[in-house]
């Protein structure tokens, strides 16, 4: 991609975010500890219902880190195409998370956290979304504020 071709318009970017939010797996998840730690690891991820889903482990400082605030920011993407998403996070047991999510999780990622116990997910719902590519997309790149889409 390069600053050549032109600006997508923010509905384009929209869904393109919303295409790589349900077809990628990898996501950059940012926390930080009570006392302004930061804590940045690869997880992956499940689009479901709105919210991004992860799992991790429990006593993992990703896991640790949003207890207190719920405050997190997760990338997916790559610096040439990426989306932002700062969201509130919770930690949901494993036996509290509605079937068709633990499922969603399984079946996209083939993997299964349920019924380990040292294993929590995380629900992010986000309230703020950006996506840009190049520079002349910095300046339309808010597409999400206060948890309502801009477009």
């Amino acid at each position: 991609m390069t600053e050549r071709e032109p600006a997508r318009d923010r509905e384009q970017r929209k869904q393109d975010a919303l295409d790589r939010l349900e077809k990628d797996q990898d996501a950059w998840v940012a926390t930080a500890s009570a006392d302004g730690v930061p804590c940045l690891v690869p997880l992956w991820f499940v689009w479901d219902r709105n919210t991004l889903l992860l799992a991790t482990r429990r006593t993992n400082p990703t896991a640790v880190n949003v207890t207190p605030s719920g405050q997190i920011r997760v990338t997916v993407g790559n610096a040439r195409d990426v989306v932002l998403i700062e969201g509130t996070a919770e930690v949901v047991e494993g036996t509290d998370l509605p079937t068709a999510s633990g499922d969603a999780f399984a079946e996209k990622l083939n993997w299964d956290p349920r019924g380990h116990p040292t294993w929590v997910y995380l629900r992010i719902t986000p309230y703020a979304l950006k996506a840009w590519r190049e520079k002349n997309e910095l300046a339309g790149r808010d597409l999400m504020r206060d948890g309502t889409w801009l477009v």
